[in-house]
């Protein structure tokens, strides 16, 4: 089966994307970082985490970012130009089958990928199966079960299940967090370090930006092409979506939290 990739790569999509850092998205990884370390970050993106785990590793080490399509890859050559990164090289290739050898890298990476394949169990394995002995496979998942905010909305209430309904249509899992030690289980990989962080957002520059990224991204994106397709909303219902996003992102108490899984498999 086909995975099917709920967000789509809109602009509105890879401006949100491209506002991740390994930072605020990969915290629990960099520690394990080092010069000289080869990386491969599945499901890159518009590549500004991949850039940042670049410079973790140093000018000797060696960073891979892949994605499955094209459209996001020519972002992250165009940022890593921006950023002077000669190095770090962004290419073509499906996790599912990972056109590299076996135990060719130190590290494997993939940041909100597994929530959106039918497979994850698999991708786990072959993410595994190119990381050297002893080398790590870190993954990180949100789980939008556990999102909430404050004050209530109706519309983003509806937006949260039409979201979780879709990407279950979709045969993928939306509440990725909560499996991802299970998963990584399943895969055949048992020395695990999991852990748990947040996003939070919370002053009013957090809220306008998150609330006004979700308002462009319930009209634009492919979530709100395939939620008309499956006949889960109408056009009319994605603009009152679309417009309780704004009107959150705006209120003074505005506050809004998720929680995200993360596992270091220690191969």
């Amino acid at each position: 089966m086909a995975d099917v990739y709920l967000h789509g790569h809109h602009r509105s999509v890879l401006a949100s994307h491209g506002a991740r850092t390994a930072a605020d998205s990969a915290a629990y990884l960099l520690p394990h970082l080092r010069d000289g370390l080869r990386v491969l970050d599945v499901g890159c993106g518009p590549g500004t985490i991949t850039l940042d785990l670049a410079e973790a590793v140093g000018p000797s080490g060696e960073v891979t970012g892949i994605e499955n399509v094209a459209a996001p890859l020519e972002h992250a050559r165009r940022t890593a130009a921006e950023r002077g990164d000669a190095r770090t090289r962004f290419e073509l290739a499906d996790v599912m089958g990972l056109p590299y050898a076996d135990a060719s890298f130190d590290v494997v990476h993939a940041h909100q990928v597994l929530q959106h394949l039918t497979d994850p169990v698999g991708a786990l394995r072959e993410m595994a199966r190119v990381t050297r002995p002893g080398g790590l496979v870190a993954v990180r998942d949100v789980d939008y079960a556990s999102m909430v905010w404050h004050p209530a909305s109706e519309g983003m209430t509806r937006w949260l299940g039409v979201y979780r309904h879709l990407a279950r249509l979709n045969h993928a899992e939306p509440d990725a967090g909560r499996h991802l030690v299970a998963w990584t289980h399943a895969a055949g990989l048992t020395r695990l370090t999991p852990s748990a962080s947040l996003w939070t957002y919370a002053t009013p520059e957090q809220c306008a930006w998150w609330g006004g990224t979700w308002a462009r991204r319930a009209l634009e994106s492919t979530f709100a092409t395939q939620a008309i397709d499956r006949g889960l909303v109408t056009a009319d219902e994605l603009a009152d979506i679309s417009a309780a996003w704004r009107a959150w992102s705006t209120h003074p108490d505005a506050w809004f939290a998720m929680t995200h899984a993360e596992v270091i498999a220690h191969a």
